[in-house]
């Protein structure tokens, strides 16, 4: 089997390395220079030689509390001074990997470019079917909340008809007009 055209990478393997930052999904700068088979200092060059291209809705960089949040998940290398990054990581958006494609012109980079788009539909697919799924759950739980209040009125007038009515009592002994109050008769 010919595997001329295989991907790189998946997909699905790029979906696992996106992160959500700021409300956004962003794919990190040595995420990307790995991807594209580069080193992670070559990528960010490429980045800051076109920065034109790169508004703040394409391109971010983190500040120190998310690098550090990401850090502890050990999403990112060590700290500076211990064999780490010296700066803070730059975290790519979907349009910001899109235009990586016209910065990095490698045939790796293209093909990899290819598969993250993908990957970012892919993710989106994913997210509308789960806001679905979600307002149909909503839907349900409506109608069995309005069932439940129906079932329960039923149910309570079942126990009214089984309960056994009090019987009427006769007062014992002698009883006088006055006793029986005005509306009873003899």
């Amino acid at each position: 089997m010919n595997n001329a055209h295989a991907p790189i990478v998946t997909p699905e393997q790029i979906a696992q390395t996106i992160a959500l930052l700021r409300g956004q999904k962003v794919l990190l700068d040595a995420t990307l220079a790995g991807l594209y088979g580069v080193e992670t200092r070559v990528l960010i060059q490429a980045v800051k030689r076109n920065r034109e291209r790169f508004p703040g809705d394409f391109l971010f960089q983190l500040t120190t509390e998310e690098a550090e949040a990401l850090r502890s998940q050990t999403v990112i290398s060590r700290a500076p001074g211990r064999g780490g990054r010296r700066y803070r990581p730059y975290a790519f958006t979907e349009q910001g990997v899109a235009m990586l494609s016209s910065v990095l012109r490698s045939k790796q980079a293209i093909q990899v470019n290819v598969e993250i788009m993908r990957a970012f539909v892919r993710l989106r697919g994913m997210l509308a079917a789960n806001r679905q799924l979600a307002v149909k759950l909503e839907e349900l739980e409506r109608k069995i909340a309005s069932h439940d209040q129906s079932i329960a009125g039923i149910l309570s007038a079942i126990r009214q008809l089984m309960a056994s009515p009090e019987p009427r009592r006769r007062p014992i002994g002698f009883v006088t007009s006055e006793s029986r109050g005005p509306t009873e008769n003899r």
